[in-house]
């Protein structure tokens, strides 16, 4: 069995300047690495996440990366105020509240990017 020490999460996207200033503009992430594969975003504990140039379509339907945060809801306020819309779910035993889901200490809310791609934004225990 392999031994795993860390994660990379590789995105598509249609337009690369377009992810690039959503990302900066809406995560405050600046890539690392930047050249014709792609973008690189170097996160702590040695993960990364990659966009690459891609023609396809993300499919947006399920998480594709979760970032922890340490105040989701500051976050998703913050986010908000800066015209990003989050999903709001109303399902038997899955609801959020003001875009946040709860469930014990963890909590998380989803979000599109440019892209299309599906984000989990997280406090506590990761999604």
């Amino acid at each position: 069995m392999p031994t795993i020490k860390r994660s990379v999460t590789t995105l598509p996207a249609g337009d690369l300047e377009r992810a690039k200033s959503w990302y900066a503009e809406n995560l405050g992430l600046k890539p690392t690495a930047e050249d014709a594969s792609g973008l690189v975003y170097e996160l702590d504990g040695g993960t990364k996440v990659c966009l690459f140039p891609s023609t396809g379509r993300a499919s947006g339907d399920h998480t594709q990366v979760s970032f922890d945060v340490e105040d989701l809801e500051a976050e998703v306020n913050g986010l908000k105020a800066n015209g990003v819309e989050f999903e709001d779910y109303d399902l038997p035993g899955f609801t959020t509240r003001n875009s946040i889901f709860t469930e014990g200490d963890a909590k998380a809310a989803w979000l599109h990017d440019s892209e299309g791609n599906m984000i989990c934004l997280s406090e506590g225990q990761g999604y």
